[in-house]
């Protein structure tokens, strides 16, 4: 189809082939790449297309006076097929790169293949990247992107970092990312930076263990957190001895001023005596908590144990799993709660 537009219509400058919505995205194909698919006039393209070695054709210098070039693509991996050209790329003045599906290959490919755009004046990557160690922020972007556009000026991103917590240091926050961009001359830069933690709403879910460091990360990273939900079937590594926590000092107690909602299911008991426990957790009041009836009796030893009274106190309402009838103990065990 791609062949038939650019011989019929030979002095094309403006070609938008592209839907904004996903359920009727229609992908111009480029399953051979023909120099026959080419234009010398072509000068602003929008298309959709399936893999990022099509990109990479487009940008082979088959159309060598086009200037903006918004590309939307299926998914974004390591090209198949062998691209020869890694030409500079000199009359691009606007690129704008979003995809469908996450992406491994976010560092071998997309600040390679921006390089190569030295006169870019507005640059657009709208992408779910799978990272290993560190988020792409504020400081990443400026050393790998933006010290190579000396021309640019508009720089519009919409970035989800998608990374295991037990592998991160340090959660950054929308400030350090501004304070990475204080000094730099772009007239306009727009940032939506998702990890998949919002806010006031933070989904914890893993096939390995959380330990408490990483329950600090968390609150350091989001303090006005008002929901959060763990989902972990696995122990903790580091888990201590319970008569040892109150001699421990080097175990820092996390503090949710803000939370207002806990949901724990399903999870391991390690993780509800995380919570539970006055001297690992410290909570406010009006608390809901969703929870495993079972795992809760478990933890609070039929509701007789006394070191997670003082948090159990705080919830004002309990959610419970897997029961239909519970017993009178756990009405006095949670005092302020209402029970579901």
């Amino acid at each position: 189809m791609s062949h038939h537009i650019f011989t019929v219509f030979i002095q094309l400058t403006h070609l938008i082939f592209y839907e904004s919505s996903h359920e009727h995205t229609v992908r111009l194909l480029f399953y051979i790449p023909s120099r026959r698919i080419s234009s010398s006039t072509l000068l602003v393209l929008r298309i959709s297309v399936q893999c990022f070695h099509h990109c990479l054709f487009i940008l082979d210098g088959r159309f060598n006076q086009l200037h903006t070039l918004h590309i939307h693509l299926a998914n974004l991996g390591s090209p198949e097929a062998i691209i020869k050209s890694q030409a500079e790329i000199p009359n691009l003045k606007c690129f704008v790169l979003s995809c469908v599906l996450p992406t491994y290959d976010y560092d071998s490919l997309i600040p390679p293949l921006v390089h190569r755009m030295s006169n870019l004046e507005k640059l657009g990557l709208h992408l779910t990247i799978h990272v290993n160690a560190t988020f792409i922020d504020g400081n990443n972007l400026k050393k790998y992107i933006l010290n190579h556009m000396p021309k640019l000026n508009i720089f519009s991103f919409d970035l989800h970092s998608i990374a295991s917590i037990n592998n991160l240091i340090r959660l950054p926050l929308k400030e350090d990312i501004h304070q990475a961009f204080r000094n730099f001359p772009c007239t306009q830069i727009t940032t939506r930076i998702d990890y998949f933690l919002e806010e006031n709403w933070v989904s914890l879910r893993d096939t390995r263990p959380f330990e408490h460091e990483i329950f600090i990360q968390i609150i350091q990273s989001f303090p006005f957190m008002e929901n959060l939900s763990v989902n972990n079937r696995h122990s903790q590594n580091q888990k201590q001895p319970v008569a040892s926590m109150n001699d421990n000092h080097n175990l820092s107690m996390v503090n949710y001023c803000y939370l207002t909602r806990l949901s724990m299911r399903p999870v391991h008991d390690d993780y509800i005596e995380e919570f539970l426990l006055n001297t690992k957790i410290y909570f406010e009041n009006n608390i809901t908590l969703d929870i495993d009836y079972k795992s809760l009796q478990r933890v609070t030893n039929s509701f007789t144990r006394e070191d997670t009274r003082n948090n159990c106190i705080k919830i004002k309402q309990l959610n419970l799993y897997n029961e239909i009838q519970y017993p009178k103990e756990i009405q006095d065990y949670f005092p302020f709660a209402k029970i579901k």
